[in-house]
């Protein structure tokens, strides 16, 4: 596939976003989003991320578009572009921030698509930051602390970071989901944190395939008692994690293995 960027473009409600459209959104912050991996121009968990975006918008908004309509912006610009790509749906006002005018505004959907991405190979080794996301269930924009704890993770010598919350509790890492397992389940952190749309497909096929599940408050000192460890997000459904903090986990190629696996049992669908 050409990876000529030319391939790639941003859509605002449907029609090609023009300088003018897209110069406002160049340093806003109120808005949110929700990123997906298209291949053969189909999506997997297509209805997560309609609820996602359409859950987040009347969080913010106080109004949302029907899921039908977000669908169409985003099948427009699936059409518009090579089979596989990345793409990402942003919901925000046109009447700004820091204003009340954006109280119960009609949102606007911008759609960007770039290349597209699987993620790092790994495993990944991951710095324990005592952090709490403001609005944690919302995948919204102008989080400076995710890029500023990748980067002094990366000084500290790890690749990533994951965050513990007041309570000791590990909650999420960066721009991922963690994952946990103890050799029969898989354990989900119990904390306040955004549901991945992932995450969402692993658990449902997980159910489906019988295969354990559970929330658990996990902490440092819980580690020590787990046989794996894995972050996942829209590029992929499970990179091995053999390091948070100064606590050292197997690679666990098989807990790997089955959430690929479960991910792949998810149906891909268009989005038309």
């Amino acid at each position: 596939m050409s990876s000529d960027a030319s391939l790639y473009g941003a859509w605002i409600d449907g029609h090609a976003a023009t300088p003018d459209e897209l110069i406002p959104r160049a340093f806003a912050g109120f808005a949110h989003f929700s990123a997906m991996q298209v291949r053969g121009r189909r999506v997997k968990g297509l209805d997560l991320h309609l609820a996602r975006l359409r859950e987040a918008s009347m969080a913010l908004f106080g109004r949302a578009l029907p899921d039908e309509q977000v669908a169409s912006r985003i099948a427009a610009a699936i059409a518009a572009g090579p089979e596989d790509l990345s793409l990402t749906a942003t919901v925000f006002s046109r009447k700004g921030e820091f204003t009340a005018d954006s109280m119960d505004a009609e949102p606007v959907v911008l759609v960007r698509t770039a290349a597209p991405s699987s993620g790092p190979k790994g495993p990944l080794r991951l710095a324990a930051v005592d952090y709490e996301r403001p609005l944690a269930a919302i995948k919204h924009v102008g989080e400076v602390g995710k890029t500023h704890y990748l980067h002094q993770a990366i000084r500290q010598g790890f690749d990533d970071a994951a965050f513990r919350d007041r309570h000791g509790r590990l909650s999420e890492a960066t721009v991922w989901n963690l994952a946990f397992w103890d050799g029969d389940a898989v354990i989900w952190p119990k904390a306040a944190m955004l549901t991945g749309t992932t995450m969402g497909i692993v658990q449902r096929q997980l159910e489906r395939l019988g295969i354990p599940q559970r929330r658990e408050e996990i902490t440092l000192e819980k580690l020590q008692s787990l046989s794996g460890a894995a972050v996942m997000n829209s590029w992929t459904p499970g990179i091995a994690v053999t390091a948070i903090g100064s606590n050292v986990l197997p690679e666990a190629r098989p807990f790997i293995a089955l959430l690929h696996d479960a991910y792949e049992a998810e149906p891909a669908r268009e989005t038309s």
